[in-house]
């Protein structure tokens, strides 16, 4: 069904661009700027919107990273006297009413005239620190658990700010996107997350190739 109040509430792209962090000249594509659309949502990406190192950024898997509005005044007390406009975390959707508990990796929705589908969580390099130009940024960003998630294109088309989401199928056995990050950050020899994990066919392959060695690691050490 349809629920008007969960919905993309900033559209926001961007192109690589440079910026000096610990002495260093970096470029990154973490930059984004709020945008009306409609866009054109593409397999690799949103048109407009670019990643400045692809071996670790882009691709199917990571087409469109997401990140709730609801975050925000959570970082705005953690973090007092920064400017946190909407896209302050890289995001593409901004968006109201998704969060990482109630979100299983392989959940479909219908954004705009797009299908997309939740892939995996957001675990953050040092840009996310050049951003916000803090060294602790990283740490600070992991144990919050607010993560965002990324999203594949399973069928191209467009999408404005205003959309609302429309869930089409609900993989309610699949691992959320909260538990992956407990095995990142907490729990990374918890068993039976581990097992609901590697499980999860939607997860990409590397993710569950990682998770199942540390799985025979674990069963290795009891």
């Amino acid at each position: 069904m349809r629920v008007s109040s969960v919905k993309l509430i900033s559209l926001n792209v961007g192109r690589p661009r440079l910026v000096v962090y610990q002495g260093k000249t970096i470029n990154s594509g973490i930059f984004k700027d709020p945008i009306s659309g409609p866009l054109q949502l593409r397999t690799l990406n949103l048109d407009g919107d670019r990643q400045a190192d692809l071996t670790v950024h882009g691709g199917p898997h990571k087409a469109v990273y997401a990140y709730p509005s609801e975050h925000y005044p959570y970082w705005r007390t953690e973090l007092p006297g920064f400017d946190l406009p909407w896209a302050m975390f890289g995001e593409n959707f901004t968006t109201v009413g998704l969060a990482e508990d109630d979100l299983h990796v392989g959940d479909r929705f219908q954004i705009g005239s797009s299908i997309v589908m939740v892939r995996q969580p957001r675990t953050p390099c040092y840009k996310l620190a050049a951003k916000f130009q803090r060294d602790d940024m990283l740490e600070r960003f992991l144990l919050s658990g607010r993560s965002g998630f990324y999203f594949s294109v399973e069928k191209e088309g467009s999408v404005a700010d205003g959309d609302a989401f429309e869930l089409l199928k609900r993989e309610q056995d699949a691992i959320t996107i909260s538990e992956m990050n407990r095995l990142f950050v907490r729990e990374k020899y918890n068993q039976n997350l581990l097992r609901k994990a590697i499980q999860t066919a939607a997860l990409p392959e590397a993710w569950r190739e990682y998770l199942a060695e540390r799985l025979g690691r674990s069963l290795v050490k009891t």
